[in-house]
């Protein structure tokens, strides 16, 4: 399995991201989570949010009420939109496949979110 991340890149504080993320190649089943993880420099990764096959969310503390984690199965993508970006939200963000009934985990590639003041 494959994930491709894209949507990252510049934007002010305020501003508004949305993330996309396409998994690709032999995916055995839709029942996967998927979610988003992120890395700030110096810092360990950490969970963002995450979405179950049938639709139940998850997020961190410091990003409820701010981004929104959704999924379109049919098309095997899990969606990041981000809004009131802060900068301490700069980090690399990276999509997670979890098949957790047979212990797999897959990581996209990661995309940079740069939030300036």
């Amino acid at each position: 399995v494959q994930l491709q991340a894209s949507g990252g890149g510049l934007v002010q504080a305020g501003g508004t991201l949305r993330l996309s993320c396409v998994a690709s190649g032999r995916i055995v089943s839709d029942s996967a989570t998927m979610g988003w993880f992120r890395q700030a420099p110096g810092k360990q990764r950490e969970l963002v949010a995450t979405a179950t096959s049938s639709g139940i969310t998850n997020y961190s503390d410091f990003v409820k009420g701010r981004f929104s984690v959704s999924r379109d199965k049919s098309k095997n993508t899990v969606y990041l939109q981000m809004n009131s970006l802060k900068p301490e939200d700069t980090a690399v963000y990276y999509c997670n496949m979890n098949e957790y009934w047979r212990g797999r985990e897959y990581w996209g590639q990661g995309t940079l979110v740069t939030v300036s003041s």
